[in-house]
This record gives C-alpha cells, sequence and structure tokens, in this order.
C-alpha cells in the first residue's frame, strides 16, 4: 500500500493506492512455484541434469549435498531427478482426473437442473448417495474394479470427484434459467438446444473453471496418496505418490527419500490450491488489478 497526498482548497487529502494484487508476496511465491512445476513438466533437463533411472552402486542412500539436493534412494538414483521428472506423471494424473470431474459434472449437473420431473429426482439422488461417501473411497472401489496403474488412477480420482461439481453446475443452472435474458431468449423461440448451448451452460461452468484450479491440488493429492498405499502407480515409475511409498521403507535411515519428496508435494497442492482461492476472490469481486 503506498498514499498519494493531495492538495484540496488548501488542506491535503491522503489516498490510498492499491497495490496491485499479482504483487502480493503471498500469491507471488505459489506463483513463482507453480511456474516451477511447468518447467519441471515440459523442460526436467532445465532442473537436474542426472538420468532418473541411472543406478549408482557407489552412491546408496546418499544424503543431500551439493550434488545430490534431495540424496539418494535404495539403488543411488538421484532423487531430486525423480521428483522432477515424476512431475509430469503427477500433474498429468492431476488435471486429467479435474477435466473427466468437470465434464462428467456439466453433463450430469445440466441435465439434472433441466430434465424432466421423474429423471431429475433420479439424478439428485444418485448425486446425494455418491457425496455421502468420501471421494478417496469411491477412487478406491473404482481401483478395485479396473486394477492400478497411471490410467486407471487417473480415471478413478476423476469419477470420485464428479459429484461435487454436479452439484455445483446443478444450482448454476437452476439459477440461470429463471434468468431474464434466458426467458427472453425462450420468448422469442429459441430451440431449447440452442439456448442450453449458448446461454445456460456457458455461464453456469464460470465459478467450475475456479473450483477446477482448486480440484487439480485435490486431484494431485488423492492420487499420491493412491500410490502411497501401492493402489495407484506402483515403484519404481517416478511418481510423488511411488517415491513416498518407496522411501517409507527406509524412514529410520534415510529420512530424506521420504520426507522430501512429501515437501514437494505439500508445496505444489498448497500453491495450486492458494492460486485457485485468490482467483476464485478475484472472480467475486470483479477487481483483476
Amino acid at each position: 500500500m503506498s498514499d498519494i497526498v493531495l492538495a484540496e482548497n488548501g488542506r491535503e487529502r491522503r489516498i490510498m493506492r492499491r497495490r496491485p494484487i499479482w504483487l502480493s508476496f503471498g500469491l507471488l511465491v505459489p506463483f513463482v512455484f507453480v511456474i516451477v512445476l511447468g518447467v519441471a513438466v515440459w523442460a526436467p533437463q532445465w532442473l537436474s541434469s542426472f538420468d532418473p533411472e541411472a543406478v549408482d552402486p557407489n552412491a546408496i542412500l546418499l544424503p543431500p549435498d551439493a550434488g545430490h539436493w534431495f540424496g539418494t534412494d535404495e539403488l543411488g538414483r538421484d532423487l531430486f531427478s525423480r521428483v522432477v521428472h515424476g512431475t509430469s506423471q503427477s500433474l498429468t494424473i492431476g488435471i486429467g482426473a479435474t477435466l473427466i470431474a468437470s465434464i462428467g459434472g456439466i453433463v450430469l449437473g445440466t441435465t439434472a437442473a433441466l430434465a424432466p420431473r421423474p429423471i431429475s429426482r433420479l439424478l439428485l439422488r444418485i448425486i446425494d448417495i455418491l457425496l455421502a461417501f468420501p471421494e478417496m473411497l469411491l477412487a478406491l472401489l473404482v481401483i478395485a474394479v479396473l486394477g492400478r496403474g497411471p490410467a486407471n488412477t487417473l480415471l478413478a480420482v476423476g469419477l470420485a470427484s464428479i459429484a461435487g461439481y454436479a452439484r455445483l453446475i446443478r444450482s448454476q443452472v437452476l439459477q440461470i434459467k429463471l434468468s431474464g435474458y434466458v426467458e427472453h431468449a425462450v420468448a422469442l423461440g429459441e430451440h431449447p438446444w440452442t439456448i442450453v448451448s449458448r446461454h445456460i451452460v456457458p455461464n453456469a461452468i464460470r465459478p467450475l473453471l475456479i473450483l477446477a484450479t482448486i480440484g487439480v491440488g485435490s486431484s494431485v493429492l488423492s492420487a499420491s496418496a493412491l500410490s502411497f498405499l501401492g493402489l495407484g502407480v506402483v515403484p519404481p515409475e517416478a511418481e510423488w505418490g511411488a517415491l513416498l511409498a518407496n522411501g517409507r521403507n527406509f524412514l529410520d535411515i534415510a529420512p530424506w527419500t521420504s520426507l522430501l519428496p512429501a515437501t514437494v508435494v505439500a508445496l505444489s497442492v498448497i500453491s495450486i490450491t492458494l492460486l485457485g482461492r485468490r482467483l476464485q476472490t478475484l472472480l467475486a469481486t470483479g477487481d483483476l488489478r
């Protein structure tokens, strides 16, 4: 915050000039961290020159130092390089699962709001039943049916999150359906599908975009949890949850094998969530400066 002093009729008037919100420290730090995650996805060699799969019998379970920032694992592989290269798979699962949940939520929520009453009630009961179960439990059920693997983990996390997005979309569609411009389109005789696709859905999904940004962090955390339990991506894949699962066997002699990857997971989820919530605030206030 900075002040501007103006002279008005011989009096000093102090005006508060707000600093652009994008320069705030609380947003700058997570924004920079997310940029680093993007670099790790698209150009991991810029952050680490080690081969994540290279085994070195002479460097087994080395502690962090100038050469190996995160130390090494039980096979002598550079842990920092494995975390960096695992970013791509972890974020791909998180973003892909959020995309599945968003699309499924749009279809289910819009149908529940606009379908005839019997179908609407049935879909609403299904949404309520799904919301009654924790998302992790639903993901575990999907994994039990489909099996392990990156693709199944992505699908499981996405399907488990659909109900929350569907509830939001349904409430938005019900509000927009009663708005003046929709009633005007109906009065003009526009086709129902045109009204839904041109007027209702585009306006209903705006809040969903912010929720999806926050949901990416939640999906990354859920996918890592499944991998940690041995139900998602499994070692020797360089995925964050798999790295945590592998490192827990050496916590007593080499705690960095789990603690440092866990720190990256926590910072990633916190950074993505903070950015999403700040965007939510900016959307609500209309202040994008």
